[in-house]
């Protein structure tokens, strides 16, 4: 894919979705910092052109952990161990990708960054239909977020160097078999020259 089949980006329409880039789960990715370099520019530059910036985040209350049922294959396990709890450092966003005042902040309880939010009420809102999504992991958030994302007919696009996933194999497929057939894949270099033509 280039840029030159993808149309330019109405900074108006678009939003940056920043997924699970929150300590407790960059703590146990060992190539976090090159990560983060790649989504802080793609935030920066976003940013500069007026573009929604979203954060999306993973944590639970008490309540949340009481009303996963057994049945979750995933998310008992993480109800059963009480951890991501509201308010620990563990859920709060890292450090160097801290949100500014106006951007959108959600908090959700499932993998998918629509399912437990009102994050598609908002963007729509806003006017936003086209998405640009980063963040950890491939076959988690990534994954739920892009396959919903594209089923409610929004245009996608996938920062290649700003998403990962702790097994770097799931990461290639998804990433070269999988996502495509619903996303634009880009990096963060093609998304600074979509940025900068005219709409």
């Amino acid at each position: 894919m280039t840029t030159s089949s993808i149309s330019a980006l109405d900074p108006d329409r678009t939003a940056i979705l920043v997924m699970d880039l929150q300590n407790g789960i960059l703590d146990s990715f060992p190539e976090s910092a090159t990560l983060l370099m790649s989504v802080g520019r793609a935030i920066s530059d976003m940013r500069s052109i007026g573009a929604t910036i979203v954060y999306v985040r993973v944590a639970f209350t008490p309540q949340d952990h009481l009303a996963i049922p057994a049945a979750n294959k995933t998310f008992s396990a993480v109800a059963e161990a009480g951890v991501m709890l509201d308010g620990d450092p563990t859920t709060s966003i890292h450090s160097t990708l801290s949100p500014q005042e106006g951007d959108i902040i959600v908090r959700k309880r499932r993998f998918g960054a629509f399912s437990t939010t009102d994050l598609d009420e908002q963007l729509r809102v806003l006017g936003v239909d086209t998405l640009v999504i980063t963040g950890i992991s491939t076959g988690g958030v990534v994954l739920n977020t892009v396959l919903d994302a594209a089923d409610r007919d929004y245009r996608v696009l996938i920062l290649s160097d700003g998403v990962a996933d702790p097994d770097p194999e799931v990461h290639k497929v998804l990433i070269e078999k999988v996502l495509p057939h619903r996303a634009h894949l880009i990096d963060s270099s093609e998304l600074s020259a979509l940025l900068s033509q005219p709409v």
